[in-house]
């Protein structure tokens, strides 16, 4: 089982130290949102509170993920990054794998490329993107991001993009996992067919065993079930050692954990040193013990 780190919406020279705290305290990944902005108005529901109000977000601090990243790779060096999701289909396809695939190559392969859709309607119209096909676009997006991360000459005529032969350099050493994120049926069957492994988002805990059951079925149907598939989830069950052996016998390979409610209105004030010992507690307790 492997650990990730999840802190997020949080002073924002609070994340180098804490990148290097989490690599020290033997933890193997520091997960990262991605969040655009906050809307005026909007009419959607945020999927993974009760009651679908995104107000928590208001005035919180989100840093660009694709800034961000390459700052805690600096200064760390065994510590991975897994972005805990871009929203991709607000993006243009060659852009996103020129960030992604420098990510990489600065991070010396420590970068896990968690994609996924927006909730928000008012994300794809600032950006300038179609809301109605964005599932569409998104599978095409990936397999372009695949392509030119593979080096070489590569280009792409789809029903949304049309790529003419392109080269980018530098491109990582090793492929870029591309794991999706996303708990709705045409999420599931996206990631089956086209990722490198499945985000999970919290939720109901008793929801969990089916979707992966429902995962597990699919890669079969597409007969994708004998190549690697790494499963992130965000359980309670992380932090008591009889959930962990359930986690695992249920197939899950990552483990997210935090230590304060995010969903939380209003400005996040536990100080770095509180944020660092609940790392580390956690770490001795757990990831130490095996």
């Amino acid at each position: 089982m492997r650990f990730s780190y999840a802190e997020a919406m949080c002073d924002p020279s609070f994340y180098l130290p804490l990148a290097r705290a989490a690599e020290a305290a033997g933890y193997d990944a520091f997960v990262v949102p991605d969040n655009l902005g906050f809307p005026g108005k909007s009419d959607a529901r945020y999927p993974y509170t009760v009651d679908g109000d995104n107000a928590f977000l208001e005035d919180k601090p989100f840093l660009e993920p694709f800034t961000l990243i390459p700052a805690m790779a600096a200064v760390t060096e065994r510590l991975r990054f897994h972005t805990l999701v871009v929203k991709l289909p607000v993006r243009l396809p060659y852009l996103v794998a020129k960030q992604a695939t420098s990510i990489a190559v600065l991070s010396n392969n420590r970068f896990g490329f968690g994609v996924g859709l927006s909730p928000w309607p008012e994300d794809f119209r600032i950006c300038g993107q179609d809301w109605d096909n964005r599932g569409k676009r998104m599978d095409e997006m990936i397999e372009i991001i695949r392509g030119l991360a593979g080096g070489g000459f590569y280009e792409f005529h789809g029903e949304h993009y049309d790529i003419q032969p392109m080269k980018m350099c530098p491109v990582p050493s090793e492929p870029i996992p591309i794991l999706i994120g996303g708990h709705s049926g045409p999420a599931l069957r996206r990631a089956a067919r086209l990722g490198d492994g499945w985000m999970h988002a919290g939720g109901d805990s008793s929801e969990l065993a089916g979707m992966l059951e429902r995962l597990e079925t699919l890669r079969k149907e597409y007969g994708r079930d004998h190549l690697p598939f790494e499963v992130h989830v965000i359980s309670f069950d992380a932090f008591e050692p009889d959930g962990l052996k359930r986690l695992e016998d249920l197939g899950v390979s990552d483990v997210i954990v935090g230590f304060r409610n995010v969903y939380q209105p209003g400005p996040d004030t536990q100080p770095l040193g509180e944020k660092i010992a609940a790392l580390e507690d956690f770490a001795n307790r757990v990831i130490a013990r095996g």
